[in-house]
C-alpha cells in the first residue's frame, strides 16, 4: 500500500489542531462572556414598537448570538473556492 492509502483523510488533523485563529477566537469568546455577565443591570430596550425591560446580559447575549449566526451564514453563502 502506498502512504496515501494508509494516511486516511487527514480530517482529524484539521479539526484537532489548536491553531492561532482558534486560540484567538476562544480568547474573544471568553472576553465576550465575561463582559456580558458583568453587565447584569436592567435596561429598557425598544424593539421597533414595544419597549421591554430586561437584564442587559440577556440583550448582549442575544446580540452576540445573532451576530455569530449572521457571520456563519455570510461565510457559508460567500463565494465558493474552486477545487
Amino acid at each position: 500500500m502506498s502512504p496515501k492509502d494508509t494516511a486516511g483523510t487527514g480530517r482529524g488533523d484539521r479539526f484537532g489542531a489548536l491553531t492561532p485563529g482558534r486560540i484567538g477566537m476562544a480568547v474573544v469568546a471568553v472576553l465576550l462572556l465575561v463582559f456580558i455577565f458583568e453587565n447584569t443591570g436592567d435596561v429598557k430596550i425598544r424593539l421597533l414598537v414595544p419597549e421591554v425591560t430586561m437584564p442587559l446580559y440577556l440583550a448582549l447575549l442575544a446580540t452576540a448570538l445573532l451576530g455569530a449566526a449572521c457571520g456563519w451564514y455570510a461565510a457559508r453563502r460567500g463565494p465558493r473556492r474552486s477545487r
